[in-house]
């Protein structure tokens, strides 16, 4: 069915509708159940969920005749009639973008946030030629998977993106011009594009893949040139102001620290992102660091003394951001995304050691998301089915 004609999903609270709630809510939860728990049956569906069968049926069918989920193989109970499961249309997918300054990852993503295929595509060094390499690689994983229905393009950004406007309105670590990136690609592909702040993308991920329950407040942290945070509260992502919500990683955290590309000095990102880890290694060795922050995990995890002292600095810091974020917020959780986590056995420990620090109160359950940039790519699904972000 085209994407046009579909019904958009929303993130809501995971608990079945109440008289008073929209049926939405009942929609969401059974479409998630299937997603989560497939293949299942519509009796399981229903006690799983604690609705009415009759309710169930309802929306199975709803979600079937729009082709968000399809009828599969049939069980063989001992006795009376064979359930028939239910599962994801797989045959229906997203593209995914994973903007950097220097290279976008650009993937097909099924519905179930399993990467089907990705393309790494290097950015040329004039920024007005950066959006072009990024389209083309668009059209060509659309056309080698031209037996899939395409239900639109999530773009996660590295910086604040105005939802009412085709332009970011801050994005300090992005040295090319996206102001129109959304209409180009639009323009190029027929698909609909829905694009956000990379935090902000990874929060609705974290209650859309089911890693968060959705009922409790979280903070996604991104670790990667910079820092970006995504606040989740009260069933929504937080925005604020103008969409700059959760900026933390410009809260200055050293007075005559390293300048940022904001334009202070000592910002959390400046002494805590993977850029602040390779700045480290190149203090502490004497020699130019490795090409990519990748490789200086790699070598920490193979017991090199100056990129172990390296990320061990970065941990501090990036734990005492996260005690900020955890005495102004008081999340129940805190999810960190980035290449850091893969070594999160050796440094996740100094990290939580410092959020706990003199806390105020008791510490948010800390949790890695170990998926590295599969949680960036993932989280284009959830901008995609959550529809329009205002």
């Amino acid at each position: 069915m085209p994407t046009t004609q579909s019904t958009r999903f929303t993130f809501t609270r995971r608990q079945s509708a109440s008289n008073k709630t929209p049926r939405q809510i009942n929609r969401n939860l059974v479409f998630n159940l299937v997603r989560t728990r497939q293949p299942l049956s519509r009796a399981d569906l229903a006690r799983v969920s604690g609705l009415q069968r009759s309710t169930v049926s309802l929306i199975v069918e709803d979600l079937i005749k729009e082709r968000w989920i399809l009828e599969g193989s049939t069980g063989r109970p001992p006795r009376g009639r064979r359930p028939t499961f239910l599962e994801l249309n797989h045959q229906r997918v997203v593209i995914a973008l994973d903007i950097h300054p220097s290279q976008t990852t650009v993937a097909v993503t099924d519905l179930g946030g399993k990467i089907v295929a990705q393309n790494v595509v290097e950015l040329p060094e004039d920024p007005k030629k950066a959006i072009q390499p990024i389209i083309a690689a668009i059209r060509k994983l659309m056309a080698a998977h031209s037996d899939k229905s395409f239900d639109g393009i999530g773009i996660s950004l590295p910086g604040r993106a105005d939802p009412l406007r085709d332009e970011p309105i801050f994005a300090p670590n992005l040295k090319w011009p996206i102001s129109s990136i959304k209409s180009r690609i639009q323009k190029a592909t027929g698909l609909r594009v829905e694009m956000d702040n990379v935090a902000n993308a990874c929060a609705l991920s974290e209650v859309w893949f089911g890693d968060s329950d959705g009922l409790h407040d979280l903070v996604v942290v991104n670790v990667s040139e910079g820092i970006g945070t995504g606040i989740f509260a009260n069933g929504q992502v937080l925005r604020g102001a103008n969409g700059m919500a959760g900026e933390f990683g410009h809260v200055q955290m050293e007075m005559n620290g390293p300048r940022c590309g904001c334009g202070g000095r000592g910002c959390w990102e400046t002494v805590s992102s993977n850029r602040a880890g390779l700045r480290y290694y190149e203090e502490m060795s004497g020699a130019s660091a490795p090409p990519t922050f990748a490789a200086l995990v790699k070598m920490a995890q193979s017991h090199d003394v100056h990129a172990v002292k390296a990320l061990e600095k970065m941990s501090l810091f990036l734990g005492r951001g996260l005690r900020m974020i955890a005495n102004a917020l008081a999340p129940s959780e805190i999810v960190v995304v980035g290449d850091i986590t893969a070594a999160w056995y050796l440094f996740g420990p100094i990290v939580e050691a410092e959020l706990k620090q003199n806390a105020l109160s008791k510490a948010p359950r800390l949790r890695p998301a170990f998926e590295g940039n599969t949680a960036r790519l993932r989280s284009a699904v959830a901008l995609v089915m959550n529809g329009s972000l205002v």
